[in-house]
């Protein structure tokens, strides 16, 4: 398959976020801002590389995620849209058949949370669920498939705050 031709997506969690209710309105800490500053710097030098071309950001509606999710926009110069199916609570197969109904071939970040970023990686994956990785926060799964079928993709690489 041409490169070209490659889908990309990116599935972060969320920076390191504070505790509290309700669990929509947790704000990012001090750290988690950190985090999510760096892993924006390391996508923007992807970026100036030639990498993630066309790039589309959206994020849960969730504050944290939002939060991290504009750290990123403001990094790549790109507006977050927000994708109200990508909570914690939502089902990865739905997030599956909405990428699935994408028409154009382009590089997704979907900023979202546990346990959700790992249900759908293992989904995207291995086509089941209970298959996908931990993500400690503002880590970064890159996928690749031609088609977003379930099972389909390859994990291009993982990357986290800490290792960069």
């Amino acid at each position: 398959m041409d490169e070209d031709d490659t889908n990309t997506l990116l599935i972060m969690r969320h920076a390191e976020a504070a505790g509290g209710v309700p669990d929509a309105e947790r704000r990012l800490t001090p750290r988690g801002a950190q985090q999510a500053e760096q892993m924006a710097a390391w996508l923007a030098g992807r970026v100036e590389q030639g990498e993630l071309a066309g790039l589309r950001l959206l994020a849960s509606p969730y504050r944290r995620a939002q939060q991290t999710a504009q750290a990123v926009g403001r990094a790549l110069n790109v507006t977050v849209e927000t994708l109200g199916l990508i909570t914690p609570e939502d089902d990865p197969r739905e997030v599956n058949e909405w990428l699935l109904a994408q028409p154009e071939r382009r590089t997704w970040l979907l900023v979202s949370h546990m346990p959700l970023v790992g249900e759908l990686s293992g989904l995207m994956l291995e086509g089941r669920l209970g298959c996908g990785p931990g993500f400690s926060p503002a880590a970064i799964a890159e996928l690749k498939a031609d088609v977003w079928a379930s099972g389909c993709a390859t994990l291009a690489g993982f990357f986290q705050p800490e290792l960069r």
